[in-house]
């Protein structure tokens, strides 16, 4: 049971896992079924098992933030989101492959960078947190980076951060982590004022 008076925050558990299966290889992430001991209980669960991922909450010196847009897929969008991009090895720098992600789909590279949130895009059904990172002093990197699939028509654009708010309250914006990053630094930027 939890402590009513302590401050709300997620609270680490686990059960005992009795079986677990790769019930689906694919070519970015798996599908596993993992039998859980829970209170006595059988309970099954299939989930994507996830490499995490990383993104890049950008501005520039007149407070706009750098989105992206490309297509989507499984959504059937072409989406405006945040540079980012997948963690390439378990283990992987978080901050390093956030820089890659900035240079790899914008160009970009950025002088000073610190965590923003980190946050599980679907808990009941991935495992695959994303950690998003704040980076200001923008500038060009040396070369282009060559793009391929649904990379290859990105398109780059710089937002003024209340446009983004705004589109993202009239349900215009609804990339995850694109959401919760402008809605974060929205937040922290009024507690601060």
């Amino acid at each position: 049971m939890t402590d009513a008076a302590a401050p709300i925050a997620d609270e680490p558990t686990s059960f005992p896992v009795t079986d677990s299966t790769v019930v689906y290889e694919g070519m970015v992430w798996d599908v596993r079924r993992d039998t859980v001991d829970h209170h006595g209980q059988d309970m099954v669960r299939e989930y994507i098992d996830h490499t995490g991922a990383v993104a890049v909450f950008a501005e520039d010196d007149e407070g706009r933030v750098l989105v992206i847009q490309q297509y989507r897929h499984p959504v059937g969008l072409r989406d405006w989101e945040l540079p980012a991009g997948l963690l390439d090895h378990e283990g992987e720098d978080h901050l390093e492959a956030a820089k890659r992600e900035l240079g790899e789909e914008a160009d970009l590279q950025a002088e000073h960078w610190e965590p923003l949130i980190r946050y599980n895009t679907s808990s009941g059904g991935s495992d695959e947190f994303i950690e998003i990172f704040r980076a200001s002093g923008v500038s060009a990197t040396d070369s282009a980076f060559e793009r391929e699939a649904e990379e290859a028509d990105i398109v780059t654009r710089w937002v003024p951060r209340e446009e983004l708010v705004a589109a993202i309250l009239a349900g215009r914006l609804q990339n995850s982590a694109l959401v919760v990053a402008t809605l974060a630094v929205d937040a922290r930027s009024r507690r601060s004022a």
